[in-house]
């Protein structure tokens, strides 16, 4: 049996863990024990930028924000859809977590990171948001585990009413906001419902052909 490698370790400002591993050629990380992303089981990270950028595929010059850099899953598959002169921004609140992907020896997001589409900020994505009123065509939330599943203190703000009123208004004209989940989670649904946003559900495997469902929300304004 292919030990499992236990590369780097992090702590978020309220002091939850987040570690780095490594079996088998694969990447995990985990919160306080917990899986938060693997190499492994990543579709339901791409398809969640697949559905927030295929609209703006051929947009010039759009712009969009993705609030957790992860294991770079969603950003390969942002600079996959955009246009060359697109820029995608990506908010990381864990240094280390930006460390880790720009390390080539990991095999990571090096290269993604490099593109000159890409802008890193080591923020509070809900900094981010509250500084870019209009700034963007999509946001892609893939913070923790989603609302219902959370681990981190600090990504509590962003599920509020006031942290989705400012995400909305963070929207361009014609934008959306596609937020990745754990599961389903009827009260957050009803909770942007009552906002006046419209909400629609789609639940997408972690890997193409096995293992658990995750859930996409993809919210736009207007009922």
């Amino acid at each position: 049996m292919k030990p499992t490698e236990r590369l780097s370790e992090a702590r978020t400002p309220s002091g939850a863990v987040i570690t780095l591993y490594r079996h088998d050629g694969a990447y995990l990380v985990r919160a306080d024990g917990i899986e938060l992303m693997s190499t492994r089981r990543h579709l339901s990270e791409d398809r969640l930028a697949d559905i927030a950028c295929q609209p703006f595929a051929t947009r010039p010059a759009a712009r969009v924000l993705i609030g957790g850099l992860g294991l770079g899953f969603t950003l390969r598959a942002a600079l996959r859809q955009l246009r060359d002169d697109a820029e995608v921004v990506v908010a990381e609140l864990v240094p280390e977590v930006i460390e880790w992907n720009a390390d080539p020896s990991y095999d990571l997001s090096a290269d993604a990171m490099r593109d000159p589409r890409v802008r890193i900020v080591n923020d509070d994505v809900v900094a981010v948001i509250e500084a870019n009123p209009g700034g963007f065509d999509a946001i892609m939330l893939d913070t923790d585990n989603g609302p219902a599943g959370m681990l981190i203190a600090e990504n509590g703000p962003l599920y509020s009413a006031r942290g989705v009123a400012r995400t909305v208004e963070a929207l361009r004209a014609g934008g959306r906001i596609v937020y990745w989940s754990v599961g389903d989670d009827p009260g957050f649904v009803k909770a942007l419902r009552r906002a006046g946003l419209k909400v629609d559900a789609m639940r997408v495997r972690a890997h193409a052909t096995a293992g658990p469902m995750h859930t996409l929300y993809t919210v736009t304004p207007g009922s």
